[in-house]
Order: C-alpha cells, then sequence, then structure tokens
C-alpha cells in the first residue's frame, strides 16, 4: 500500500500506486483509480457505557509489585522484564543483571518488548503475566507487531534495489542536479552513506529506509520526491506502508546504547544536515510535526535531553511544545523559529553554526514566570509572526477569515443556530416538497472538515446523529457532490477521506462528562487531537435532571470543556440549542440556553441565522457576535448547496450584505460591533480570493 502526501496542499490523498513502473517520472500504471477496494483503518475512540477510568502510573506500579516483578521509572514509560523471553534471555549481554527490555507507557498502559517487539494494550500484559505465572506459556505470536503485507514487503524489495547510492549515479549531471534540488549541496556522500540513503532514478526521489531495531530486515520505506513551484522547491512524501503504520525514526540504527542526548527534526534532510555539521545524535519523526506516535517513546527512553528542532514557523513551534508534554518537558529543550533560527539543512546552506543555535535552545519546562524575561522572547515570536499567530485559516470560508483570523489552539467556541427550515439530516438525502433546510451539524461539519484537510488532527463527538450519518455528510462534503449518483467512484472518494487526520467518538446520547473528557484526553495524547468538536450540548447532557439542576449542570460542564482546552492547548467547538425564540426575531449572544456562563467562557460566539421569507427557504447567514482574539465581530451571507450539502459565499456578496444591513438593520442593533460600517468592510469579498474552492477531481490527479 502506498500513501501520497502533499505537503502545503489542503489535504492528503490516498491513492493505490501497485503495479509496474512506467513512464520518465516512474510513478506506477494503477495511480489512475482502479476497482473498487475495500479497507478499514481509522479507530474508532471506544465508547464507554460507565465512566471507567483510564488506567493511572500509580496503577501500574501496583500491579507490578503485587506480582513481584522489578521495575524502573523512565520519562514517559516504565522499564520492566519481558515475560516474553525465556529465562536465558532475561540477562543482559554481561549476565550480570536482568535485562529491562519491555517498555510500559504510563499514560495508557500499551507496552513494547524491545527484543521480540511484542506489543499491546494493558489487558494484553495483564494475561501474559498471569498466564505465565498459571504455567501457560503458550504465547507465541499472540502480541507480535503488525508486519508488513506481503505486497508491501514486494513492493518495498523491488523498489529498494532499484534505487542506488546518489553518488553512483552515471551522469554527473544528474547527480548535480539532484542535489540541487533537494538542498544537499553541502552534505557529504560520506553522510548519506552512513544513513543507508538511496535515490531511485524513474521516480526522481530520495529513498529513506525503516529498518527493524537491531537490523533483523526492511519494514518500509519513504519516498521523496521534489517538484519547482515558482521560487521554491515543493516536496512530495510517499510512503510505504501508509503513513498510520509507518513508524521509522530515521536515524535509530545510528543511536548507541551509550548516548544520552539526541535532536529530534521533521525532516530527513533535516537530521542529515545536523549529524555532519554537529555530530549529535538526530532522528527524524516519521510524520513530521503532524503526529508523535506513542508507540515511539519506548526508543526515546534512554535519553536524558531531548532537543526539538522542527521546523521554521510558529506551527512546528506549537508541535514542538506538544510534542514535549509527551516526552517529559523536564529534559526537553525547544529551538525557537527565527530569521536566524531557520530549518537545519537551510542554516547549513546558509553557513550557520548549527552548534550555537542548539545551546540556545530554551527549556521546554519552569517552575514559574518571575520576570518578563522569560516571556520576552514569544511575545516577539507572536509580533513577528502576526499572520501564523492567528492561527489555520479557512479555505471554504474567507469571509470567517476576515473576522476571526483563524483557528487558533486553546480556545473555545460556542455555535448556535435555529434548525433552518426542515431539518437537513433529515431531509437532505430525500428532500420533500418544499424548502430543504440546513443545520447546525450540517455547516459545523464542513467548517470542521475545512481544517481537518488542512492537516488539523479532529476528534468529533456527534452525541445526536450517529457516526455513520454523519461521515455521509462530510464526505460529500468533501466530494463536493453527491455520491450516490456515482457509487462507481464511492471507493476512490472514500480512501482519500479515510486518510484523513479524523477521528469519531463512539458515544450517542446522554453522557458523563468525566467520561467525555477523559476520552478527549486519551485522544489528544495518542492521536495529537487540536480540534474537538461537541454535539451537541444537551444531547450530551440527557433530559433526566429538572430545569433549574440542568442550567446548574451545564454551567459546570462548560467549564469542564473550558478547562480541558486550556490545558490541552485543544480549541473546542461545543453546538449549544438556542432558546426558544419568536420567529421574528434574530437570536442574540443571550439566546444561547442556560445561563450566561457559556457566553463568558467562550472565546468565540458563532450564531447561524435564518431570515425567514414566505415565498422561500430565507436568507442565511453567519453572525460572529464575540471574538476574544482582536475583538472584530460581524455577519456574512451564506448559501447552502443542496447537491454537495456546502455553504459557500453568494456571489454578490457586497450587495447582499447591503441588503441585509437596510432590511434587518442587524449591524446598527449590534450595539458591541462599534462602527456602523465595519460589518460591510469586514464581509466583503477580497481580490484574488475564491470565495468557495472545490475539491480537485481525482481522477485528474494521477500525475
Amino acid at each position: 500500500m502506498w500513501v501520497l502526501l502533499r505537503r502545503g496542499y489542503p489535504f492528503r490523498i490516498l491513492l493505490s500506486l501497485r503495479g509496474e513502473w512506467m513512464g520518465r517520472r516512474g510513478l506506477p500504471r494503477s495511480l489512475v483509480p482502479g476497482p473498487p477496494r475495500r479497507r478499514y483503518r481509522k479507530e474508532a475512540l471506544p465508547a464507554l457505557e460507565a465512566p471507567v477510568l483510564p488506567v493511572t502510573a500509580t496503577e501500574i506500579r501496583q500491579y507490578l509489585r503485587a506480582h513481584g516483578i522489578p521495575f524502573q521509572d523512565g520519562h514517559s514509560c516504565l522499564q520492566a522484564p519481558s515475560p516474553f523471553l525465556g529465562d536465558s534471555q532475561l540477562k543482559d549481554q554481561t549476565g550480570a543483571t536482568t535485562s529491562f527490555s519491555l517498555y510500559i507507557n504510563k499514560t495508557t498502559g500499551r507496552f513494547l518488548c524491545m527484543t521480540t517487539l511484542a506489543e499491546g494494550s494493558w489487558e494484553d500484559f495483564q494475561a501474559s503475566v498471569e498466564g505465565r505465572r498459571d504455567g501457560d506459556r503458550d504465547r507465541d505470536g499472540i502480541l507480535l507487531g503488525e508486519a508488513p503485507g506481503a505486497e508491501d514487503s514486494e513492493e518495498i524489495r523491488r523498489i529498494w534495489d532499484r534505487a542506488i547510492p546518489l553518488w553512483e549515479l552515471p551522469e554527473p549531471e544528474e547527480a548535480q542536479l539532484a542535489r540541487v534540488m533537494f538542498g544537499l549541496t553541502k552534505v557529504a556522500d560520506d553522510t548519506l552513506k552512513r544513513f543507508s540513503v538511496r535515490y531511485l532514478r524513474p521516480a526522481r526521489s530520495l529513498v529513506f529506509p525503516w529498518f527493524s531495531p537491531g537490523g533483523l530486515g526492511l519494514r518500509g520505506l519513504k519516498l521523496l520526491g521534489a517538484e519547482g513551484q515558482g521560487d521554491g522547491v515543493h516536496y512530495v512524501e510517499t510512503t510505504i506502508p501508509r503513513p498510520g503504520a509507518y513508524h521509522n525514526l530515521f536515524g535509530l540504527p545510528l543511536i548507541s546504547r551509550r548516548d544520552v542526548e539526541v535532536v529530534l527534526t521533521s525532516r530527513e534532510l533535516d537530521s542529515l544536515a545536523l549529524n555532519q555539521s554537529t555530530g549529535l545524535p538526530t532522528l527524524a519523526l516519521p510524520r513530521g510535526t503532524t503526529c508523535l506516535p506513542p508507540a515511539l517513546l519506548p526508543y526515546l527512553e534512554q535519553f536524558r535531553r531531548i532537543v526539538l528542532w522542527l521546523g521554521d514557523d510558529l506551527r512546528s513551534w506549537e508541535a514542538a511544545k506538544l510534542f514535549a508534554r509527551k516526552l517529559n518537558p523536564k529534559r526537553c529543550s525547544l529551538v525557537r523559529p527565527g530569521d536566524q533560527h531557520p530549518r537545519p539543512l537551510e542554516a547549513v546552506n546558509r553557513g550557520l553554526n548549527l552548534s550555537r543555535i542548539l545551546r540556545s535552545a530554551l527549556p521546554a519546562w519552569h517552575k514559574s514566570i518571575v520576570s518578563f524575561r522569560q516571556l520576552r522572547e514569544e511575545v516577539l515570536g507572536e509580533l513577528s509572526n502576526v499572520e501564523q499567530v492567528a492561527g489555520v485559516r479557512w479555505s471554504r470560508f474567507p469571509d470567517l477569515n476576515r473576522l476571526l483570523k483563524g483557528h487558533r489552539k486553546g480556545e473555545l467556541t460556542v455555535f448556535t443556530g435555529y434548525p433552518l427550515g426542515n431539518h437537513c439530516l433529515g431531509t437532505v438525502f430525500n428532500p420533500p416538497a418544499g424548502p430543504t433546510g440546513s443545520g447546525k451539524t450540517t455547516f459545523i461539519s464542513e467548517y470542521a472538515l475545512d481544517l481537518c484537510t488542512q492537516g488539523v488532527n479532529t476528534l468529533w463527538g456527534s452525541f445526536e446523529i450517529s457516526n455513520v450519518r454523519l461521515a455521509r455528510i462530510m464526505l460529500t462534503q468533501f466530494a463536493v457532490g453527491r455520491l450516490e449518483e456515482q457509487l462507481d467512484r464511492y471507493d476512490e472518494w472514500a480512501d482519500r477521506f479515510e486518510d484523513l487526520p479524523l477521528y469519531f467518538m463512539t458515544f450517542h446520547g446522554q453522557q458523563s462528562i468525566r467520561t467525555v473528557i477523559d476520552t478527549m484526553q486519551h485522544a489528544v495524547y495518542v492521536y495529537d487531537i487540536c480540534h474537538v468538536v461537541i454535539d451537541n450540548l444537551q444531547f450530551m447532557m440527557g433530559h433526566e435532571q429538572l430545569s433549574t439542576d440542568r442550567i446548574a449542570a451545564q454551567d459546570y460542564i462548560v467549564g469542564a470543556f473550558r478547562k480541558f482546552a486550556t490545558d490541552t492547548s485543544c480549541h473546542v467547538t461545543l453546538v449549544i440549542h438556542p432558546r426558544k425564540e419568536d420567529d421574528d426575531k434574530e437570536l442574540q449572544t443571550a439566546s444561547i440556553f442556560g445561563s450566561a456562563k457559556a457566553s463568558q467562557e467562550a472565546d468565540n460566539v458563532l450564531i447561524l441565522q435564518d431570515r425567514k421569507l414566505v415565498t422561500g427557504p430565507g436568507k442565511r447567514y453567519l453572525q460572529v457576535s464575540k471574538n476574544r482574539f482582536d475583538g472584530d465581530v460581524g455577519v456574512f451571507p451564506l448559501e447552502f448547496n443542496k447537491s454537495s450539502l456546502t455553504f459557500s459565499i453568494p456571489p454578490k456578496s457586497k450587495a447582499r450584505l447591503k441588503k441585509i444591513k437596510d432590511d434587518n438593520g442587524l449591524v446598527t442593533k449590534k450595539p458591541s460591533s462599534g462602527k456602523k460600517g465595519a460589518v460591510p468592510q469586514n464581509s466583503k469579498t477580497c481580490s484574488g480570493e475564491t470565495p468557495a474552492p472545490h475539491q480537485p477531481d481525482p481522477s485528474k490527479l494521477s500525475r
């Protein structure tokens, strides 16, 4: 299985690349969509019938002591003798002491045996220990880690055998061109040889190998292609196996047991440059700044100091701080992005002193802020990167960018609105006579999908409708068209949709807030979730409390979500039904059901409005009634597309806005907006921006 990753593109594309090599670029024939195929890989977070707390580090220690298992306390894992080894293997190489080759994650309880590569959950470990105590030693292969499939193994070997070292290319001009395209003009051949980097001529790509621990075999590959794009270079990554199963810490075979310091980078090219310039051990994360899988933590347990140098933008800085929490921030230092702190490869090409940059790395943990001195670099970074500080911008809602400026971590967004017309979830696929409605879930799903296609790891908690129904809506929005009318292309779109960093909680109906928060915390730790959508608060609460108790319970739940967003630096979007209002009245911030707690705690308040018309479905628009980031509020029109279930900006948005203002007086009624002309100015379409970009046709993506 191959996975094509395009950096800088709003979404990642999953295509099957089996077949023979063809063409001068070396792409396999089956890039063109082939026959339908089934694959299921996304994990659904478990639905808990009762608020069962996850295992804690204290419980793990108590269990090990109760069973007489010695252990050592590490940074993120507990080390213990492996029950999957024979008695003769439980001694280290000197034969003097017990080998602690089993690593148990303190947060999740999952374990990994470094010797046998056996892995599993905490329950699997308990079953193995108790089975060993009872004399059941038949454990062969039950918990072994997943090996590449037969097709992947064959493809891996075929590509690796065809690839050759860069310095062995027959034509010097071709070798020089490859070095220029990948920025390797100052990286020596010895460095490439030491890291076993090869070059695949038909695909014009560098090949980075993934070796099993101990050099037991080749487990996977990453192909890196480079294409000119304006004044820069556009890199295209291809991994075998797919990214979810590609857990290669590039450079791990070169790490010695005596090494106590390591530098983590987000790209293999940066690791090459760093190792050559400083001589320090370097490792490249398999998925860059997107995710640090907990399965990799045991391999980083031996290091007393870890320096994270992940990139040159604010998103890399945020990822570094997030990863440091997993690795134990007390041993982590971060290289702050800046003009004098570019990516390692760029720093080498510019002749900068990389050792000096590493010495300037900031500690990821400190006990307290004692003065402005500790904050001045943070403030400078925000002033120097205003657009990046504003967050991830929406590609489908440019007017939302002008008001909110972007989607930022650690914020709480409250979203409310009328169920417009006939509720879309019950009628849009089989619309009855009369106007078809579009509701809060339809809008917020496209709102979240837009961010997810740009790499924002998203967790959905849909308590009102089933995940199948929600996924059907999002897939239709992703394909920008009805798939019922083109089922032959379903697998094609589903493959691409499956590779988005999108996860679903399997809760439905009333749930305990403690259970929901525990599940969200687990998702943030395991999947590096950056955006959680809760739809909706009333369905999650249920209807068992009295009216007075419901308001108090809602205030408590809103406070819990606020605390979660702040503590985990994760954005939470909370959908809340409005109060019952007269049909001729517009919703306001005070229309949110419950007390004022929700609007007070929220950083942003969005209201989906619908101006009722006798002759049609009404005029729809989105109102931003609170924006804590910079205070800009306003409204902009929306237009619902029934075939694709998407909202887009009407072609003449400026004229429509003037009409809404004149007819309804929304802008003049809004006391907090301040300036009367603020709304039209913020909501007009900027030149050069596409109001509602469409997803490209996958049949045209075979290049």
